[in-house]
């Protein structure tokens, strides 16, 4: 039993949180659910930006003069704050913001740096789009069903929790530039930004 033991342990991987064990399988489906997760907020960024023809068309991009949050918050039609998503759909302040946040929580995942910034943008993003659309609504502010299938846990929050995870794991180390990262000397004197 003790041979069995210590080759277990000596085929995990030591994460840089203090106590925290990664096996290598681990580390690297981390990394992979990292990259995925920064290809879904880097695309948006890119088909909002460019109207690639997927969720914006080329006449609507933001580059043509469209809105990132013009279409989305404006059609906002459940939850007690449907006023003040009316107010600022539109706002050029509310669309450098999304799409800064849509690029930066991206470009953060994808090189795996800045993930404890990025988790917190992420989740602070994700929150707003939450409350945009109201899950917990089961009719429009026109007595429409809503349709939504869970009243709580969303994909919002789920790609809010996936980025907080990624981060608190350093899923940055593997196959990203986390480790690199972590050493420069302004990152080692401000730990927040890991």
């Amino acid at each position: 039993m003790a041979t069995i033991g210590r080759a277990t342990t000596a085929q995990l991987e030591h994460a840089e949180a203090p106590g925290s064990m990664l096996t290598h399988g681990a580390a690297r489906a981390l990394a992979v659910l990292r990259i995925a997760t920064g290809f879904v907020f880097l695309w948006a960024f890119l088909d909002k930006t460019f109207g690639l023809g997927y969720a914006t068309p080329a006449e609507r991009a933001w580059i043509n003069g469209g809105s990132p949050t013009k279409g989305f918050l404006s059609g906002v039609e459940v939850g007690p704050f449907q006023d003040f998503f009316h107010t600022i759909a539109g706002a050029a302040w509310a669309d450098w913001m999304f799409m800064l946040g849509l690029l930066g929580v991206g470009a953060a995942l994808i090189l795996g740096i800045g993930l404890r910034i990025a988790a917190v943008s992420a989740g602070l993003m994700m929150a707003f789009m939450w409350l945009a659309e109201w899950p917990l609504a089961q009719e429009t502010a026109a007595g429409e069903a809503t349709r939504s299938s869970n009243p709580l846990v969303d994909y919002h929050v789920v790609y809010g929790v996936v980025a907080v995870v990624l981060a608190l794991a350093y899923a940055g180390h593997t196959w990203g530039l986390g480790r690199w990262w972590a050493k420069l000397p302004f990152v080692r004197k401000n730990r927040w930004l890991i």
